[in-house]
């Protein structure tokens, strides 16, 4: 692992991790923009398809066969067949919600992450991790506001891409370990297209204009980069180094949020994700002080 070596390998991981966030800021500006006048599904479909047309493009006379080549299929499998559904999601929840809340909503995955060890990994939390996980889903709830008239049912689509994330996010790490990048975002580019393929034909609707298509191939190139710079970063820092860097999303899906749809988030919105974000660092620092970490 790359990351063992120096501090500059850090920099370079935190380098990449903060492009990787504006990256995927873009994606999800740009999708919420596009739901509004194309299916979800064939804005989903056409988001890996580019993806994996741009990919193929740029990588294979580089890389060649050795692109697809992998020991651990199956799992990229199973990452692409959950590419499919949390995409899916995402930008069924963007049709009703402002960036911000699903971004609020999003940094749910590091708590979500810590307790999910506690039974996949067989750690043990301590009290005050505990105290840490409740705080963060209680900012969660704020921003949510089950029972009142700012909630959306859209907000469910928006927690559970949260819950598979945390899987996915695990998945990545491991993988990070045995392939290069390239793979890591290629192959469930590909398993997307080719699974939501028909389902997306069925349902077509074509794009307006030649605005529209410019900013669906901008999507697969926001997309593909954004995973690749993911997988690369956590080849050159570890993760507890990277983590905390998910919290300047916000910034990046404000500013779009305004600009572009003109949405101000409330306060309650941002009184809990500040306390989500609160809660993410403090598990970020104990983590990085456990025993054996680094």
């Amino acid at each position: 692992m790359l990351h063992a070596d120096s501090a500059r390998n850090r920099l370079t991981g935190i380098g990449l991790i903060s492009l990787t966030y504006v990256l995927f800021a873009l994606l999800d500006g740009s999708a919420k923009w596009l739901v509004q006048s194309v299916p979800v599904l064939v804005v989903v479909w056409l988001r890996f398809l580019t993806h994996t047309l741009i990919a193929s493009a740029l990588l294979f006379p580089m890389r060649g066969l050795a692109l697809v080549r992998t020991q651990h299929l199956r799992w990229h499998l199973v990452r692409g067949l959950m590419f499919v559904a949390m995409t899916g999601m995402n930008f069924s929840a963007l049709q009703y919600l402002q960036l911000t809340v699903t971004a609020s909503i999003f940094f749910m995955v590091p708590i979500l992450v810590a307790l999910m060890s506690v039974p996949l990994l067989g750690e043990r939390l301590d009290a005050r991790r505990w105290v840490a996980i409740i705080a963060g889903f209680a900012g969660v709830l704020v921003v949510v506001r089950p029972g009142s008239e700012a909630f959306h049912p859209a907000i469910l689509l928006a927690l559970a891409n949260a819950v598979l994330y945390a899987f996915f996010n695990m998945m990545t790490r491991k993988l990070a370990a045995y392939d290069p990048p390239e793979t890591i975002q290629f192959l469930p580019a590909v398993v997307a297209s080719v699974v939501l393929a028909p389902f997306a034909l069925a349902a077509w609707e074509s794009p307006a204009g030649w605005f529209e298509w410019f900013v669906l191939c901008m999507m697969g190139i926001f997309g593909g980069s954004g995973h690749y710079l993911l997988a690369m970063a956590h080849r050159y820092a570890p993760a507890s180094t990277l983590a905390p860097f998910l919290y300047q999303q916000i910034l990046y899906m404000a500013l779009f949020g305004y600009l572009v749809f003109g949405n101000v988030p409330d306060k309650e919105t941002w009184i809990g994700a500040a306390i989500v974000v609160a809660s993410g660092l403090y598990l970020f620092s104990r983590e990085r002080r456990a025993p054996g970490k680094h």
